[in-house]
């Protein structure tokens, strides 16, 4: 899970780069990075581990000069936390590249194992951005003479599509010549086209999330089409290439569920309007299940699941309430590092009103449940707060199965609905009663804006892996990787370096 930024522009980049990232932290939390380019100054970089807001001081910014730059927010999904994954990534050949990514390859072990065998490059870390990055400067470096042109890019990103599998989208700094903008061939990670209107010349700015673009007053040109690659000249003329070979439109649904921010509008689809159906989809499942309520107040948990639980109130005909207090500096608990963590996190981050629970039969609304930990405490605290009964809904169905695309969700084992009925999570998290989404529901909601896309990536929720790759034993191997105990080895490895 993570957010880029690439924009050329006739102006400096670098508190507008600073911005696009601050509106998409909530893309990752774990690391921050910008790099720019001038002809003056040359390639300047600045990255760290920590919030936007931390990474980037003053002297950072003065030293970020130039037109034309990339940035990057992360939380890990592949490699760890160290401030040494932190990207953009910087490989010197071919002309110096730099490389920031959103997604997670599938075919990391085997890439690696070629690019060090074959292509003679040398890997310094365990990120898959760090491997797509030599794809592409491998590719780069088999095609040019000379000077880089927008053919020869293309043919480069093409030849990538053809060695990489998985979820991507990357933004690229060619020292000297551009920025290249590049979506994997299943579309499953998105990736938006913005411009702007400067006197006589027009800025280009490629994004995770249309948000980005509206606050910097870009105007939503369109989604950067699955395959596609944009090069942009540091001049600003765009050039666009069609990915020749297979595709198959398959965006992640999660985004639309947790990740994406409400404002954002994603492969055309309104990220605010798909969670406002969602309620209206739950609400009539939560009628069909239990036709005879005596659910006294709706009260969401803050903040993703807000706009659904509006509407499962207002169909089911009860009061609407925020009953729980957030405290906005608390990271999101389900990818905190460890189960005792996120436990007590839950405290840190909601408070509950007790005037809005007491003697009342409560249903809690909530986007997903995951892991179950942070599901089980709040219901605790509606109890503590004095609820008669405490229902709870989910806006999604049971997520059974990891994310491989890029989003790190838990190993399976942690999953609290896999391997288990509604009944068991219910009993579980203590609900009085547990109502989640159907998947048909949930991909009605989505794609009622955009008839043209037939299909989503619901793999947490079905186990269905739309690029036909992912075995059990790559799932078994991402078990071993991703278990909070795994976690925890790695965080204990980087501590007691020197």
């Amino acid at each position: 899970m993570c957010g880029v930024v690439g924009m050329v522009s006739v102006q400096p980049v670098n508190q507008a780069l600073f911005d696009a990232l601050t509106v998409m932290q909530h893309r990752g939390q774990d690391a921050a990075g910008i790099a720019t380019w001038s002809g003056e100054c040359g390639l300047q970089q600045r990255k760290s581990n920590g919030l936007v807001r931390d990474v980037f001081r003053s002297r950072h910014m003065l030293r970020l000069q130039g037109n034309v730059g990339i940035g990057h927010v992360r939380y890990p999904t592949a490699g760890g936390s160290r401030s040494s994954e932190a990207q953009p990534f910087y490989v010197n050949s071919p002309y110096g590249i730099c490389l920031a990514h959103n997604g997670n390859l599938t075919n990391h072990d085997a890439l690696s194992d070629l690019l060090i065998r074959e292509d003679r490059r040398h890997l310094s870390t365990d990120s898959d951005s760090e491997v797509l990055l030599n794809v592409f400067a491998h590719e780069l470096q088999k095609r040019v003479n000379g000077q880089p042109t927008a053919q020869n890019i293309f043919a480069a990103v093409n030849a990538l599509h053809g060695r990489c599998s998985g979820g991507y989208a990357v933004v690229a700094l060619i020292v000297g010549f551009g920025i290249v903008a590049f979506r994997d061939p299943n579309g499953i990670r998105p990736l938006v086209l913005g411009r702007r209107q400067l006197d006589l010349h027009e800025d280009y700015m490629v994004a995770s999330e249309s948000v980005a673009l509206d606050i910097l007053q870009f105007s939503r040109v369109r989604d950067v089409r699955p395959g596609e690659c944009l090069f942009i000249e540091n001049n600003g003329v765009l050039h666009s290439n069609e990915y020749t070979g297979e595709i198959r439109h398959t965006p992640c649904i999660f985004e639309y569920v947790y990740f994406a921010r409400p404002d954002s509008i994603l492969d055309d689809l309104s990220v605010y309007k798909a969670r406002l159906r969602m309620g209206e989809e739950l609400a009539g499942k939560i009628v069909r299940e239990f036709s005879d309520h005596d659910i006294d107040v709706v009260i969401p948990i803050p903040d993703t699941s807000c706009t659904s639980a509006l509407q499962v109130a207002y169909h089911l005909g009860v009061k609407y309430r925020e009953g729980f207090i957030k405290n906005r500096y608390i990271g999101r608990t389900f990818i905190m590092p460890g189960q005792e963590e996120r436990r007590q996190s839950v405290r840190r981050k909601l408070n509950a009103i007790d005037l809005e629970f007491r003697n009342k039969n409560v249903m809690l609304v909530d986007d997903s449940i995951v892991r179950g930990t942070t599901s089980k405490q709040i219901i605790k605290l509606a109890r503590e707060a004095g609820a008669r009964k405490v229902y709870f809904a989910s806006a999604a169905p049971p997520v059974r199965c990891p994310n491989v695309y890029g989003i790190d969700l838990p190993a399976a084992s942690e999953l609290i609905a896999n391997g288990r009925t509604v009944a068991e999570i219910q009993e579980l998290i203590g609900a009085d009663r547990l109502i989640y989404q159907d998947l048909q529901g949930l991909i009605r909601s989505v794609r009622h804006g955009n008839s043209s896309i037939t299909e989503f990536d619901t793999s947490c929720f079905s186990g269905e892996y739309v690029t036909g790759d992912v075995t059990d034993e790559y799932l078994h191997d991402l078990e071993e990787r991703r278990n909070d105990a795994a976690k925890q080895r790695r965080d204990s490895n980087v501590v007691a370096l020197p």
